[in-house]
């Protein structure tokens, strides 16, 4: 989403159990939608759902985990760190904070071999 969303939207989606679960858990590691299920006990429908929301607003980021038996499956990370709401004159206005530090190894990087460097190096 290139532009921050509107506080109505923000507010109803971060109204939603199971969506604030979710941002709680990833906001400590990454984690696949099985640990999701698990560790917020819901299904994995549940958890798709919530995270499909979540990415649309900016506030969870997916990032695919390799494993060398090709079952590849995707890790979800939070990025919201801050949201606030502020009354001023008569108009609300709210500022949402997004995580800058890099939620995977090499994240950050522009140039492939230091970004491949930077991911070897993490395994």
């Amino acid at each position: 989403m290139s532009e921050e969303p509107a506080l109505g939207d923000v507010l109803d989606l971060l109204s939603d159990e199971y969506a604030r679960d979710i941002l709680a858990a990833t906001s400590t590691k990454p984690m696949s939608a099985q640990e999701l299920a698990d560790e917020c006990e819901m299904s994995k429908p549940t958890v798709y759902r919530r995270v499909e929301r979540l990415q649309a607003y900016g506030l969870l980021d997916e990032q695919t985990e390799i494993r060398t038996s090709n079952n590849h499956y995707s890790v979800y990370t939070a990025t919201l760190s801050e949201f606030s709401v502020e009354l001023d004159d008569g108009s609300f206005e709210a500022s949402l904070t997004r995580t800058a530090d890099e939620s995977f190894p090499g994240e950050g990087e522009t140039d492939t071999a230091d970004r491949f460097k930077r991911m070897w190096e993490d395994l």
